[in-house]
């Protein structure tokens, strides 16, 4: 039996950013949707985060939610077994009161998972893990040693995995409990990473400018040979265009229409050129242009896309360059949970 496992939806994004939501509709309704019908995919394992905020979720969102996503899984006749992560507990140190359990209480498609629990898909064992925190912690490793599951899906924070580009995760869990295991599959880092054993499968669309280039999508995950299959998402919101004297007649304007843009300016050997596709850029409305002067200091070379940093990136490499005897690894945790918390309230 083959299953779709999807992770880190975020749902209510940026405060039920319409822009966001229109982009994500792209996924399910060209990507996803027809993916589970043309494979006739009756369960959807939903590994966390499906909503953004811990503490509300607005009504337009809510709304999409159930149109788009929702009530679409249910017409179709599609389980769903859905674990709780940290963007779904409302506490910090309980996943007892959760966004899956209050808002998703009509859909009796649903399974919600607030607490580690062995399942059976088909004949295959799976151990379900949720969000791990002080109030489940010695539960969860004490279910995960008694498990006879062979696969394990999870919302994790494990070390040694990408949390995001170019940032690799050095303040999480051991892995050690989770090498009983054959496949353990993980949401929570929106980033694509595995050591073989272990994977962390991403988030299905961009949200944030350090997401540039990195592959977003959903899987189909095969219980009987453990064969996990990647379906990419081929829509983007985020684009980098490097202006190098480029023709103005050549270049497709109409792509960048309501994308983010970043233009970097390498070289602009006629001013009236460089004019002329910068007024021609802004006609195609893009929803967002910046654009980025070449100073000596900057490089645009291949890795051109690393000057379209978000904040999280910046607060990483800010703290990188403290000259400090602290744990740099606990600092950027801090930061970065302060960080979501003042985004929660803004």
């Amino acid at each position: 039996m083959k299953v779709a496992i999807i992770t880190d939806q975020h749902f209510g994004f940026k405060k039920g950013s319409k822009l966001f939501h229109e982009y994500f509709q792209k996924f399910y309704e060209e990507v996803f949707f027809p993916t589970l019908q043309e494979r006739g995919i009756t369960t959807v394992i939903d590994m966390g985060d499906t909503f953004d905020s811990r503490k509300g979720i607005d009504l337009y969102s809510l709304d999409w939610a159930q149109r788009n996503y929702f009530d679409r899984l249910r017409d179709l006749g599609i389980t769903l077994h859905s674990v709780v992560g940290n963007h779904t507990a409302f506490y910090k140190n309980t996943n007892e009161v959760n966004t899956i359990d209050l808002l998703l209480r009509e859909y009796d498609n649903v399974n919600t998972f607030t607490e580690c629990k062995d399942i059976d898909i088909d004949g295959c064992k799976i151990c379900m893990i949720p969000w791990i925190n002080s109030d489940n912690c010695e539960y969860t490793y004490r279910k995960i040693r008694e498990s006879t599951a062979k696969v394990a899906m999870g919302h994790l924070e494990l070390n040694g995995f990408y949390a995001h580009h170019g940032y690799t995760m050095e303040d999480g869990d051991d892995i050690q409990p989770y090498q009983k295991f054959d496949r353990v599959f993980s949401g929570h880092y929106h980033t694509r990473s595995s050591d073989g054993r272990i994977f962390y499968l991403g988030n299905p669309y961009e949200m944030f400018w350090n997401d540039v280039g990195d592959l977003r999508g959903f899987h189909i995950f095969d219980t009987e040979t453990y064969e996990l299959e990647t379906i990419n998402n081929p829509f983007q919101m985020f684009r980098v265009i490097k202006y190098d004297d480029t023709p103005r007649q050549l270049f497709k304007f109409a792509e960048y229409k309501d994308k983010i843009v970043k233009l970097i300016v390498v070289n602009k050997s006629s001013q009236k050129d460089y004019d002329r596709f910068v007024d021609a850029l802004s006609a195609a409305n893009p929803y967002d242009l910046k654009i980025v002067e070449k100073t000596s200091q900057m490089d645009f070379g291949e890795d051109a896309a690393e000057q379209t940093e978000d904040t999280l990136t910046l607060l990483d490499k800010f703290v990188d360059e403290l000259e400090t005897d602290l744990s740099k690894a606990k600092i950027k945790s801090l930061v970065k949970d302060l960080y979501r918390q003042a985004c929660e309230v803004m």
